[in-house]
């Protein structure tokens, strides 16, 4: 989404007013690397969220879920602990998620409703809770405005890059801002399609109406990628404002600007997607409804097949329009035209006369461009007439990713 009033800034979570943040090596990881991250949050701080649709998720989604719902928002706090989910651990896993919050609120001074726990890594291993309470009180002393990038390499599991951003401003005489970080490279489909995302935001608005805008954030963003078709068992998007109140006239800038900053976290999971090369968009138009082009979408950038032929620079337009074929969408087929890059493919119901070795070669020039602005390999089409529309992010699929996940607990 284009913006001319909202910019990118250095920064991230901390980089609204109030926000603090901190990461830490707590011996949760073998390797010594940060594993243990918090974030503190001004009184009064209001949050909303949205949560795997997973029947096996962890009790920290449930714990937040209902923390929410029985504070009406007013969270001050969340841990993060990274290497083990903590999910599918039985009574251990809802007992060990309490301890933790239950510590650190005595130590901040909060009500257990609270704090909040989110967790991240190998399901079936529960949290080492010695370890992580022991370092409690260090994981408080390094709270600060300036601890933004621990934060964010705290909550990564097999990441490669940290994904962070800071988007701020000008109403008026106001300046308002917007940090956020995410983790998440594998495990990552729709339904909520992240492993953990949090963003921040330095202006009060009421709980309902922050909830309505950050559900609809969530839908275009983090439920609009896709890497290898599974929902984890942890997946957590939490949003929170804090601040004074917001003139209600520029609530759409105050949601294009969280949409800016989500859709950047949620195409930066995507772009790292575990074993990837390159950043899949599928851009879908003319549908006749905003939910059959997502659909649409979804289908098209989460096909093995298309992600294998974009890996290859293989042109091979008969995948896509198969996966096409499957989203469960009606259309005419003659009414179909197809894109990748700037090539027509495939137009009026059958191929167009394209030079196949000119848009492999275009293909291969994406595939080079890992962590570039321009390393996206697009996928357009119009389906028809419609006036729906929709963009899902995905990635390439490589012998890589089978490799990462073969090898991944042994």
């Amino acid at each position: 989404m284009a913006s001319s009033i909202w910019s990118p800034i250095s920064g991230g979570i901390t980089s609204p007013d109030g926000f603090l943040a901190a990461g830490i090596s707590a011996g949760l990881k073998p390797s010594g690397k940060k594993d243990l991250a918090l974030l503190y949050l001004p009184d009064g701080s209001c949050c909303s969220g949205t949560f795997t649709q997973s029947e096996a998720r962890a009790y920290c989604v449930d714990l937040c879920i209902d923390r929410i719902k029985a504070c009406r928002g007013k969270i001050r706090a969340v841990i993060i602990n990274s290497g083990h989910a903590n999910a599918c651990t039985g009574r251990r896993g809802k007992i060990d998620s309490e301890i933790i919050t239950y510590e650190l609120a005595q130590r901040l001074g909060l009500s257990n409703e609270e704090v909040l726990i989110c967790s991240t890594g190998v399901i079936g291993e529960p949290i080492p809770v010695e370890k992580v309470n022991s370092n409690l009180d260090k994981l408080i002393q390094r709270l600060d405005k300036n601890a933004y990038m621990d934060a964010a390499n705290a909550i990564l599991t097999t990441d490669l890059q940290v994904k962070q951003i800071a988007y701020q401003a000008f109403l008026g005489e106001r300046r308002i801002c917007i940090g956020g970080m995410a983790k998440g490279s594998g495990m990552i489909h729709p339904s909520m399609a992240t492993m953990l995302s949090y963003i921040t935001c330095d202006v009060g608005i009421d709980h309902l109406l922050w909830s309505d805008m950050i559900k609809r954030v969530a839908d275009s963003s983090f439920n609009a990628i896709t890497v290898d078709g599974d929902t984890s068992t942890n997946d957590t998007f939490l949003a929170f404002s804090s601040g004074d109140d917001l003139d209600p006239r520029y609530f759409s800038i105050l949601e294009e600007g969280l949409q800016l900053t989500a859709q950047y976290l949620a195409k930066a999971i995507a772009r790292d997607g575990e074993g990837a090369n390159c950043l899949l968009e599928v851009i879908v138009e003319g549908a006749q409804t905003d939910i059959d082009a997502h659909s649409i979408a979804r289908s098209i950038a989460s096909s093995s097949l298309v992600k294998t032929a974009v890996h290859g620079s293989d042109p091979n337009w008969g995948r896509i329009i198969a996966a096409l074929g499957c989203a469960g969408i009606s259309f005419n087929i003659d009414d179909v035209q197809l894109w990748i890059g700037p090539y027509l493919i495939f137009s009026n119901g059958i191929p167009y006369d394209f030079d196949r070795i000119i848009v492999s070669n275009f293909m291969k020039s994406r595939l080079k461009g890992k962590y570039l602005v321009d390393d996206n390999v697009v996928i357009k089409l119009s389906v028809g007439i419609g006036k729906g529309s929709a963009t899902s992010w995905g990635c390439d699929l490589s012998d890589q990713y089978v490799r990462i996940n073969a090898d991944y607990t042994t």
